[in-house]
């Protein structure tokens, strides 16, 4: 077993400082090739003959379910194979994805190379959550990952920003070429840097027997499978934010010139979050940290969606707002989503691309419904929000049998036991 703190300094190996920033460049792929594109949707229509706003939410939403449609496949593929391989074919087709997308001619083909520049992103996903778990337990994993998501946080902050920069200089197809050439330094770093994190012990078959064998573990087990319905309550309000951002600055508020900044003003509070949750999780636990900020969640969301509601909204009153919903989103996912991994380490590759695919096509499935009712106000977008955040709680609840806050050495379930490895 590798180990980041143990290896430091040996061989070239990265120490937890260096895996750290790897994984979290690697999932940083993803905010940027998302992100970066909110302010060049008016051009996209514009030159490829989109008149409809609505519409062209789906060169956001594309992706999402790109991203959601593969994971399964480079799960069980990771667990045979090994983390590095799998991940290096993946970041690969991302870039040669991201150059077709540079070149479409047409909505359709470039909506369609989307959806497969997502689909080969999503290894990042997968390993990302695989190899944090191949490495960390507990507490110490949500600590990891909160890291990760902190820096992967920074780049919503920027990542509006860098596309128009990009297009001050340049027309929106570079930057697709600048998205391939961060997807071919990824490449690069992960391969050169990046040890077989994979455990010997827990290399399994591709024979679809071993497959649905350690899905059905998935979706059966009460940690992971109710966890990861709450989590894609959360990550569905996510979506529907970045697919309707844009539409909200420029048309609710009448404000595009502000479009970089709100991004930067609602994510650097989440990243700052994620930074502050791991420096206490350990200390509290996953479940109080992870269950007080879905509380929190749900709360301030019903609350905006009720000043919303009562007509007392402005552009600043709901960057404010909804950067404490994201505040509180950051202190609900990194955790919960290591309580859904916990009993998951024989089949951590398998079950990161289980419950990757359900947040992941569930949260685009939301989130395409969000961006869809938009009506020229924030009002659907905030009503929804507060929906995702109390479906999650219940959905907490009922995982833990109404009992939140639950004592980490009093488990709620038995861990699933390890599959052997079968050709």
């Amino acid at each position: 077993m590798f180990d980041p703190a143990t290896h430091k300094g040996k061989r070239g190996l990265p120490g937890t400082r260096e895996t750290v920033a790897l994984l979290a460049g690697l999932m940083a792929m993803n905010a940027f090739a998302i992100d970066a594109m909110i302010p060049a949707l008016p051009a996209i229509g514009a030159e490829l003959g989109v008149a409809e706003e609505n519409r062209r939410q789906l060169v956001v939403i594309a992706y999402m379910f790109g991203f959601g449609s593969t994971q399964l496949i480079w799960g069980p593929l990771a667990d045979r194979f090994g983390r590095k391989p799998v991940l290096a074919a993946g970041i690969a087709l991302y870039a040669v994805f991201a150059l077709l997308c540079g070149i479409a001619g047409s909505f359709a083909l470039l909506i369609a190379s989307r959806v497969a520049m997502g689909a080969s992103a999503a290894v990042t996903r997968v390993l990302v959550v695989a190899m944090a778990r191949d490495l960390f337990e507990g507490e110490e994993m949500a600590r990891v990952m909160s890291l990760v998501f902190m820096v992967f946080m920074v780049v919503p902050v920027v990542a509006p920003s860098v596309g128009q920069l990009i297009m001050h200089v340049a027309p929106w197809r570079w930057i697709f070429l600048v998205l391939a050439a961060y997807g071919l330094t990824m490449l690069l770093w992960s391969w050169l840097r990046l040890p077989e994190t994979l455990h010997s012990e827990y290399r399994r078959s591709l024979a679809w027997r071993s497959i649905l064998d350690a899905a059905r573990l998935v979706v059966t087990d009460r940690l992971s499978l109710g966890y990861t319905l709450a989590l894609t309550a959360v990550f569905g309000s996510l979506t529907g934010y970045i697919a309707s951002i844009q539409q909200i600055v420029f048309d609710a508020f009448d404000a595009p010139e502000a479009i970089g900044l709100v991004f930067a003003a609602v994510a650097a509070p989440m990243a700052l979050a994620s930074w502050g949750n791991s420096r206490i999780v350990q200390r509290f636990g996953l479940r109080r940290v992870g269950h007080w900020g879905l509380i929190g969640f749900a709360g301030v969301s019903t609350a905006h969606a009720l000043v919303a509601l009562a007509g007392g909204e402005s552009l600043w009153l709901f960057v404010l707002l909804q950067g404490l919903t994201m505040v509180a989103f950051a202190f609900t996912t990194s955790n919960l989503n290591a309580v859904a991994m916990q009993n998951m380490a024989p089949i951590a590759g398998t079950a990161s691309s289980v419950q990757g695919v359900i947040a992941t096509i569930g949260g685009a499935t939301i989130g395409l419904a969000i961006g869809q009712a938009f009506d020229g106000t924030p009002v659907p977008f905030l009503a929804a929000v507060a929906a995702c955040g109390l479906v999650a709680l219940a959905l907490a609840l009922v995982t833990e049998r109404g009992r939140l806050m639950r004592d980490p050495r009093q488990p709620a379930v038995k861990p699933v036991e390890l599959i052997p490895f079968t050709d």
